[in-house]
């Protein structure tokens, strides 16, 4: 269907990223695929070193896992920033990732963790670094005959330690900046919501204290912070560094 239609076709999954586009006119398609009730998209399994969610998985379905805090503690962490539980009861992991909403946890995390996109079409399959799949404000690498199918959260390893501290207007609202951060041995992954166009990664040796601050300080002007009608550039800047340095110290403790 997506490949015979194009972009005239739209997936629907949990819809709650959909729905409101189509409510506010900000979405037309033509065709909704309806995928919610596909059994074979709808799994959540450890494979590969990796946690593997199909593309009808709900949110709630990963958050209740009863050994997530030891699968993927970064997921853990996060998911009770996510919206409020009517949503996350609906929505997908890969429909959040899809839709790249910038200041989305999921796709934070997926970004901060390394973790990768499974896109399949008629054409064929590929995976992409979450790095390479987010371009950009509700932006993808997916094209119009894709669907993501898939995406995979690296597994905890033992030496690694995490960090997530968000501030939002109201709890259950999208973040004006969220950080996420994984501390190993000898490197410490440190990643934004929020602040920019999408989840933005640095990735620095093992710091702490003035040095913290410094880099912290230069991620804070590298991200183009953006300005709206909650937050301004500034403000949010401070928050990089602020949340920041909460992320990292909690990721290395």
């Amino acid at each position: 269907m997506l490949g015979e239609h194009g972009d005239d076709a739209r997936v629907l999954a949990g819809g709650q990223s959909l729905m409101p586009l189509l409510s506010m006119r900000l979405a037309s398609p033509a065709l909704l695929v309806d995928i919610s009730r596909t059994e074979p998209l709808d799994y959540a399994c450890l494979e590969g070193g990796a946690l593997r969610v199909g593309a009808a998985c709900t949110q709630a379905r990963v958050e209740r896992r009863s050994d997530l805090a030891r699968e993927v503690p970064l997921l853990a962490l996060a998911f009770p920033h996510i919206s409020h539980f009517p949503v996350r009861n609906r929505g997908t992991v890969c429909g959040s990732v899809a839709h790249a909403d910038p200041s989305a946890e999921l796709p934070l995390a997926l970004t901060a963790l390394g973790g990768e996109v499974v896109l399949r079409s008629a054409r064929g399959t590929r995976t992409l670094a979450a790095a390479d799949f987010f371009r950009g404000t509700l932006a993808t690498a997916r094209t119009a005959d894709e669907l993501v199918e898939e995406v995979r959260f690296p597994l905890h390893r033992a030496g690694l330690g995490y960090g997530f501290a968000e501030m939002a207007q109201r709890h259950g609202d999208f973040a004006i900046v969220a950080c996420a951060a994984v501390a190993g041995a000898d490197e410490i992954r440190f990643a934004v919501g929020g602040a920019a166009d999408r989840p933005r990664l640095a990735r620095w040796p093992r710091l702490a204290g003035d040095d913290l601050e410094a880099a912290l300080n230069d991620f804070a002007w590298e991200i183009d912070a953006r300005s709206d009608p909650h937050a301004s550039a500034k403000y949010r800047r401070h928050l990089v560094r602020h949340l920041g340095r909460r992320a990292v110290e909690a990721a290395c403790a």
